[in-house]
């Protein structure tokens, strides 16, 4: 007889999608790990607005006591939500990923094989 809370459950803070076609808005949500993107949570934290409003800027609202809850807690953030918080100065920024970041020289395929002739 073992209880639902009694199980440290695996619990991560990530985006769930809402709007419409080519108009997304994302709730920033805890939610237990294995539960669906737009599924079952445990509390929503905040809203994300990733098209620039007029003003140029993307909106994020935050409950930030909640989501330094959260963190403390162990609950792990998803890697857009990492990035976003790192914005918002709730965590330290993590390192950059895609355009800009360093690339690591790809050696393997068509140079590798014009090479070795």
């Amino acid at each position: 007889p073992h209880h639902a809370s009694a199980r440290a459950m695996p619990v991560r803070i990530r985006l769930a999608r809402y709007g419409h076609r080519n108009l997304p808005f994302y709730r920033i949500y805890v939610a237990d790990s294995r539960a669906p993107r737009d599924g079952r949570h445990i509390e929503i934290i905040g809203h994300y607005d990733p098209k620039p409003e007029i003003d140029g800027n993307k909106h994020m609202g935050l409950k930030i006591d909640r989501a330094k809850y959260w963190l403390s807690v162990g609950a792990q953030p998803s890697d857009t939500v990492a990035r976003l918080f790192g914005q918002a100065g709730i965590i330290p920024a993590p390192p950059k990923k895609g355009v800009g970041a360093k690339k690591v020289p790809w050696t393997r395929g068509f140079a590798a094989s014009a090479a070795s002739r």
